[in-house]
This record gives C-alpha cells, structure tokens and sequence, in this order.
C-alpha cells in the first residue's frame, strides 16, 4: 500500500464510516428501492418526477456507497505516528500560512465530523506541500486561483483525539 493511497483516520471516525456503510448497503439500499418501486406503480415512468428523484438519490447513495468502501479498504487506524516532527497524516500541524498562524490536522476530511479542529488532506495542494517537511521547514504551493501560497511550519505534533 502506497503513501498515496492510505488514508489515515481515527478509530472513532473508522467506526462512523463503517456504520455508515453498513446501512447504506442494508437498510439504505431498501429504503430507495422500496421509493423507487412506488413511484413505478404511479404510472408513466417519462413524466414521473418521484420516479426520477428515487433513481438520482440511488446513484448518489451508490456513489457513497463505493467512496467509502474505497476509503475504508485502504485506511490507516488508530494511532497517530511517532511524535518525530514529521509532516505526515496524523499529525497537528501549526503553520503561518499567508501570513496567519492556523493549526490543523492532516488526515482524512471525512475525520473531520465532530472535531474541534480543521482537516486537511494529505492530497490537498496544502498536504502534499507539507508531507516530509519538518517544523522550521518552509514550503509553498500553489492555491487554485493560480497564486503561490507561502508556509512556514510551526509546530508538528501527533493527533491526540
């Protein structure tokens, strides 16, 4: 399994995701099914709003459904790594970023849910800057507007959740 590839989530937040994937392939799945075959039975499915509301709800659950699978297939739980300084998933990173100090946690955003920190992912212009990088280090990247950001780390220290 790759860097690239691993996602790094609390076990709090892996058993959220799991419970949630386990009802959207159970009860989930039902409950759209059971929708959609009532709104067949009112007729013309052409001009059936209800029926078509049903099928894109279940193509979005679908699409959950295999994001999660995905994210949890290659998942990372449980501890944060090793207090080393290193910029890594896992870590709370603290940074001057443009001029302002924001502390955040690389990880998964899908951690985020219910924590009283900010999630950046590994993946993002911000994560992939900063992975390897040490406090001291200064790094930049480039934001989607096409300017070039400025970060200088502070403090990196492993998630305490």
């Amino acid at each position: 399994m790759t860097q690239a590839t691993t996602t790094w989530l609390t076990q709090d937040a892996y058993n959220r995701l799991s419970a949630e994937l386990e009802y959207l392939t159970t009860k989930g799945r039902a409950e759209i099914a059971q929708k959609i075959d009532a709104a067949r039975q009112e007729g013309d499915l052409k001009e059936n709003g209800g029926y078509h509301a049903a099928r894109e709800e279940q193509a979005k659950q679908e699409g959950r459904i295999q994001q999660l699978t995905a994210l949890l297939r290659n998942a990372q739980v449980g501890e944060a790594p090793a207090d080393d300084g290193v910029v890594e998933p896992g870590m709370v990173v603290t940074a001057t970023i443009a001029g302002k100090e924001r502390t955040f946690l690389l990880g998964s955003r899908e951690a985020a849910p219910g924590l009283d920190i900010e999630v950046y992912s590994e993946h993002s212009p911000l994560g992939a800057a900063l992975v390897g990088k040490t406090s001291g280090d200064t790094a930049s990247y480039e934001a989607p507007n096409g300017s070039r950001i400025e970060v200088k780390i502070g403090e990196v220290k492993p998630f305490q959740g």
